[in-house]
């Protein structure tokens, strides 16, 4: 069940921001804002699964309740990427794009309330199934629970990707969203019915009370207290909770202490998460514009996140038995506290390589036309060289069948292009914020066409671009049952126009006469350059993720564990608001200096953070839990005794009135 769980999440998320941005069309901005709240709510929503099955349905319902809204949510994301439902005109786009994205919004929400409903819910009803002695059973269950969790993300995060790439559709091949969150959808049936066919053999515990909604109301009843008492004349104590003792048990408080003062330290935390999960969404967009080829072996860019499984898995033993001991054997005494300070500093490193990574692919993207200017090449359709004169530019020479080396920046939108002797001029209307390409006819004196994009050709005309997989593709030209074929090897992100003179011949050397135009070229910067800050952030998350499990569950009392860890998710949630917040208030025109931006604020908190953690005082929670109770049996030692001698002063009061009525008194 959580291995196909966990496949359906990290799967339908490994591809989300490529959805995003390639079938809903979607910006860059807008895809990263819409994709980190999504994983916030994902996040949120385990505080009200945790309720719920406490207070009121159980675990096991609260289970099965939300993994019917989860697989309903899936099945909705998968039947939203079917573009051919609203594509009536049948080129490929839907035509309704609101319906395509308002399915999605639902089918996300209902995954976020889905996923992270259970999340607090299933470890905890697999660690129900075990009774106390059965220590070496339950410590089996967990490690081939988590051996499941990261084998559903690291095939998910390889095989989704595959699938996207794939092409399907009924009326026309697009890029096959639809498998790529239908699989995810049909393995989330199968942890469902899987799980509800096992329910006869499970224990189910009865809701008992939601330990979190007790901590709520003390603190409130704390604070509403001490606002009561604020005037001077009521005496002071010595932490604001003890205000509560009027209402609630002094074991109670001193639990909430110990919570609140880890849920400080808790505070820094957010910053750590507003990188690291990035690596979903900027850097698998970094990714789709660099090289993916791996020898004979191809890459996609949401496959790079593969690495992060792969690393954990390998880093965190290294880091178990051959580095921690290591450090200790030095002599450095490596706290939870230090590992995380320095597991936050790693993912800043990862920020920097990924700017430095950033760098180096805008050297090689083309310069796009900013909102105030357009950009124009030219293509020479006749079959005899031309000159042509554009306005604050050389002369250029086009041969025949031949297009400009490059585009030409206009700022305004109305410029004159005069050709050939004698001259002839023409009056071009370019669009701002764009690239177009005027075709110059044969006959100047024909028609000018100026085409935004460059089927049945007709002569002397052009298509529109069509999207080519990366690799060789051939293509066949055919006229009756004259045909000739034509092959190409296509890289990542490479534009290109093919140009077919008149002057065209079928034959064994036909594909010589085809001129090519890149238009741009294709991504020259390989994807292994992401492996450093992929390492880097995934050697963070190892010192900073994993040890603060370890710390909060040291720190927090018995009864306490879940808050703590409601508490951890929480700064995970909050962590993706902060990706939304700097994003739209930055604004920063280059990534590289956006991803500097989030290094140093999170080193700035790093700093903070690491101050915080030098005054912290590390405690026994079963210690301080047990002077409470050997308290209590004192208080009710001494109760014994004064119930003892008052029984017996009883009794000898009542011997002494037989004899002396007269002496009798009331105690």
């Amino acid at each position: 069940n959580e291995f196909c769980e966990r496949f359906s999440y990290y799967g339908m998320r490994a591809v989300l921001v490529l959805y995003f941005k390639y079938f809903l069309q979607w910006d860059e901005d807008l895809a990263t804002s819409i994709y980190h709240t999504f994983v916030a709510l994902c996040y949120l929503t385990p505080i009200l699964g945790a309720i719920v099955a406490d207070s009121w349905l159980g675990k096991f319902k609260t289970i099965i309740y939300l993994s019917i809204v989860y697989t309903i949510g899936q099945v909705a994301m998968a039947v939203s990427a079917v573009h051919d439902i609203t594509d009536s005109n049948r080129d490929g786009t839907p035509d309704n794009m609101t319906f395509h994205v308002a399915l999605s919004m639902v089918g996300l929400f209902l995954i976020a309330l889905g996923t992270g409903g259970i999340k607090p819910c299933v470890a905890a009803f697999g660690g129900d199934q075990f009774s106390e002695h059965q220590d070496k059973q339950r410590r089996t269950f967990f490690s081939v629970f988590y051996l499941c969790i990261n084998g559903g993300s690291l095939l998910s995060t390889i095989i989704t990707p595959i699938l996207r790439g794939q092409e399907c559709g009924i009326y026309s091949q697009q890029k096959c969203y639809s498998l790529a969150f239908g699989v995810p959808a049909a393995l989330m049936v199968v942890a469902l019915v899987v799980f509800i066919v096992g329910s006869g053999m499970y224990y189910k515990a009865e809701p008992e009370g939601n330990i979190m909604l007790d901590v709520c109301k003390c603190i409130g009843f704390a604070i509403k207290n001490r606002y009561r008492h604020r005037s001077n004349q009521y005496p002071r104590r010595q932490h604001w909770m003890d205000w509560a003792e009027e209402k609630y048990d002094k074991l109670l408080i001193a639990q909430i202490k110990m919570v609140l003062k880890v849920l400080f330290l808790y505070i820094p935390l957010p910053m750590f998460w507003t990188l690291f999960d990035q690596k979903g969404s900027r850097w698998t967009l970094q990714a789709t514009t660099m090289n993916g080829y791996f020898g004979t072996l191809v890459i996609q860019p949401d496959q790079m996140q593969t690495f992060n499984p792969i690393l954990i898995l390998t880093l965190v033993p290294i880091m178990d038995s051959v580095i921690y001991p290591l450090i200790k054997k030095c002599g450095f005494n490596f706290t939870p506290l230090k590992r995380m300070t320095v597991g936050m500093f790693l993912a800043a490193m990862a920020f920097v390589c990924a700017a430095l990574v950033q760098v180096e692919i805008d050297k090689t993207l083309p310069v796009f036309p900013s909102a105030s200017q357009s950009q124009l090449k030219l293509l020479n359709m006749g079959s005899s060289a031309v000159t042509v004169n554009l306005p604050g530019n050389e002369p250029l020479t086009l041969n025949a069948a031949q297009a400009s080396d490059k585009y030409f920046t206009f700022e305004t939108e109305t410029i004159i292009v005069s050709v050939g002797s004698p001259v002839m001029t023409q009056t071009i209307f370019l669009k701002r914020k764009s690239r177009q390409t005027l075709l110059i006819p044969s006959v100047i004196s024909d028609e000018w066409l100026l085409v935004m994009d460059l089927g049945l050709i007709e002569p002397f005309y052009y298509s529109t671009y069509s999207t080519i997989k990366n690799g060789e593709t051939k293509f066949s030209l055919l006229s009756g049952s004259q045909s000739c074929e034509y092959i190409k090897d296509f890289g990542f992100g490479g534009s290109y126009t093919f140009f077919i003179p008149r002057t065209f011949v079928f034959g064994p050397n036909c594909q010589d006469s085809i001129t090519v135009v890149e238009d741009i070229e294709p991504n020259s910067v390989h994807m292994a350059l992401q492996i450093p800050q992929y390492f880097f952030i995934t050697a963070g998350e190892v010192m900073f993720s994993v040890t603060g499990l370890e710390f909060s569950y040291s720190q927090a009392p018995s009864n306490m564990k879940a808050v703590l860890q409601a508490g951890w998710l929480f700064t995970v949630a909050i962590g993706n608001f902060i990706v939304l917040i700097v994003a739209e208030i930055a604004k920063l025109p280059n990534k590289w200096a956006e991803y500097v931006l989030f290094a140093s604020l999170l080193v700035l908190v790093c700093i903070i953070f690491s101050t915080m953690a030098y005054f912290y005082t590390y405690i026994d929670p079963s210690e301080i839990e047990d002077q409470f109770s050997k308290k209590v049996d004192d208080d009710e030692d001494d109760k014994d005794k004064r119930e003892k001698t008052e029984i017996k002063m009883v009794r000898r009061d009542s011997a002494e009135s037989d004899d002396d009525s007269y002496k009798q008194s009331n105690m």
